[in-house]
């Protein structure tokens, strides 16, 4: 037996923000919520209706956050430069360059300052 990524869940201090920042990054719709939907499952992509894509849930939790991401999400792209720029042009902040073992990624963070990665793919 397995287990299979199914949800990436972000808490949030404003779910309704990041659920717009991420659905401009991965391109994806916002679901509409099914009625009945708890109050704390403020935004999601991918889980209403259920695709076969890895989902985003965004949860509404009272306290912020106060250090480094342990997990973060690595992205790829095909022209980095150019992705970079249009994410911090939804909100993204640019935190720095990388490259070693022959990749080459930057670090960036979403407004609530949780960090992610973009590489190019070669």
């Amino acid at each position: 037996m397995t287990a299979t990524p199914r949800t990436i869940t972000f808490d949030c201090a404003d779910p309704a923000a990041q659920v717009r920042f991420w659905s401009g990054v991965t391109g994806r719709p916002v679901d509409t919520l099914p009625e009945g939907t708890p109050a704390q499952f403020v935004g999601a992509i991918g889980m209403w209706p259920r695709s076969n894509d890895l989902a985003y849930l965004f949860l509404a939790v009272p306290e912020g956050k106060t250090a480094k991401n342990r997990m973060h999400l690595d992205l790829e792209c095909a022209d980095r430069s150019a992705e970079v720029e249009r994410l911090v042009a939804l909100g993204a902040t640019h935190v720095s360059d990388h490259s070693e073992f022959g990749i080459t990624w930057t670090v960036l963070r979403d407004p609530e300052g949780n960090e992610f990665c973009l590489a190019e793919h070669h």
